[in-house]
């Protein structure tokens, strides 16, 4: 069968009206009378018409729409993101394109492209662990098509970033295990290439340098976020001469892939090691003992993103400010770190 979209001609040419008046009774006009309105909307259903969005958005130069572009589905955490820049969105009656990259450059690039052949109004981006060239994202600053950077950020675009306060909840991560007895504080960092990997590994060295503990090159390691690379970066840990008797992550997902190796080694938590994650991933109030994390306000890092992005949509390129917002970070202590 030969797929026929619906057109108002077709109610039109049904109704013996003209395409004007069928065009004006779908959109409420009053000068349609009531009778004739009704007609139209109750033909319109009955061949479930849908209205041409493409046609009118190209006519108002705007697609109603906003792209946002996340590295993984794998955690919990840009789901959540994505729910609340959706909820931004929706209030303000766009409709939201997701693609995710799989942590991968090249499929990120496909991704920006894929935005722009949707004519989206704007997009929100967190970049892959791959990310170090960011020409297929400064393509929509040059088109003046607003772009949010959230999470995983770029210094070299400047356009608006929302963050939460990296360096400080690793500085208190790092902190509550030193105040609960901890020196050998080993911590597993993610990829330099990304901004927040450097600024969680600065607030533990400093944190460390606050209390007079040694900074030991052995016991930090930096890792692309492959879950399978955290096995062996935790064994090799585990396996020093002198082992780690804490250990700091990146995130909770290498967090709790490191409760798991160490449980398997016999090893009991906290008491011979602890573990802090950062996320507050849903997981990591799951599992005994539960993951002590860096909880992120999640939800509102989204809500931020898509206000700020809205903001940029609705005035002129001359007022756009390339403003960072920073959002605070709080200490979930669990059995990880302190017995119950």
């Amino acid at each position: 069968m030969k797929r026929h979209q619906v057109t108002i001609i077709d109610i039109a040419r049904q109704l013996n009206l003209s395409k004007s008046t069928v065009s004006r009774a779908l959109t409420g006009h009053a000068s349609v009378k009531e009778e004739t309105r009704q007609a139209v909307l109750t033909l319109a259903r009955a061949l479930d018409y849908q209205r041409n969005m493409l046609a009118i958005n190209l006519s108002s130069s705007q697609s109603k729409t906003i792209g946002i572009i996340v590295p993984e589905f794998v955690t919990s955490f840009f789901p959540v993101v994505i729910m609340g820049a959706q909820e931004i969105a929706d209030q303000a009656g766009y409709t939201v394109l997701i693609c995710q990259s799989n942590e991968s450059y090249e499929t990120e690039v496909a991704n920006a492209r894929a935005m722009l052949a949707n004519r989206v109004d704007g997009v929100l981006v967190s970049l892959t662990r791959e990310t170090r060239n960011f020409d297929h994202l400064a393509v929509f600053q040059r088109k003046a098509i607003p772009l949010v950077f959230f999470n995983r950020i770029c210094y070299d675009i400047d356009v608006p970033k929302v963050v939460v306060d990296d360096y400080e909840g690793a500085f208190k991560a790092t902190e509550h295990l030193i105040q609960v007895g901890k020196r050998r504080i080993a911590h597993l960092a993610g990829p330099m290439s990304l901004y927040i990997s450097r600024k969680r590994l600065e607030g533990y060295k400093d944190a460390l340098r606050k209390h007079n503990l040694p900074i030991i090159d052995d016991l930090i390691i930096s890792y692309d976020l492959n879950l399978d690379r955290a096995k062996i970066y935790v064994n090799y840990l585990l396996d020093l001469p002198e082992p780690p008797d804490a250990l700091f992550a990146v995130n909770d997902p290498t967090a709790l892939e490191a409760l798991k190796i160490i449980k398997a080694q016999g090893l009991s938590v906290p008491d011979q090691i602890a573990v802090v994650g950062f996320s507050n991933d849903y997981g990591s109030s799951l599992i005994e003992p539960g993951l002590t994390t860096i909880a992120q306000p999640t939800r509102d890092i989204g809500r931020v993103a898509a206000q700020l992005l809205l903001e940029q949509i609705d005035s002129e390129t001359t007022s756009w400010k390339p403003i960072t917002r920073v959002l605070k970070t709080e200490l979930i202590v669990r059995g990880s770190t302190v017995k119950p």
